[in-house]
């Protein structure tokens, strides 16, 4: 079974090109990570937030992610991060052509 995370943030920039050139270490280390498929980076800036819905192989690897991350962001000053974390149906997502590997 996959588990989804859902993250998002205050985040005051970059955003678009500038973020992509900023964040493509970290982009390239997330796919690292134990467990982890895929992410969707997710921006706003009129909002001024950032964040991600990333899809790991078990609900542990997820867990450690967030705690990761969660940890990185705070070092940024970032204090205020929402998360959840969801089982995900594999059938039904599979039948709407959601990217599960």
């Amino acid at each position: 079974m996959a588990y989804l995370l859902q993250m998002d943030f205050s985040h005051p920039g970059p955003f678009g090109h500038e973020m992509s050139n900023e964040f493509s270490d970290l982009a390239k280390g997330i796919n690292e990570e134990k467990g982890f498929r895929w992410k969707i980076w997710t921006e706003n800036k009129q909002t001024k937030e950032a964040g991600g819905i990333y899809v790991f192989e078990t609900k542990d690897d997820a867990e450690n992610y967030l705690n990761k991350h969660t940890k990185r962001l705070n070092k940024f000053g970032i204090e205020d991060v929402n998360a959840k974390i969801f089982e995900v149906n594999e059938q039904l997502t599979q039948m709407n052509h959601g990217p599960l590997k």
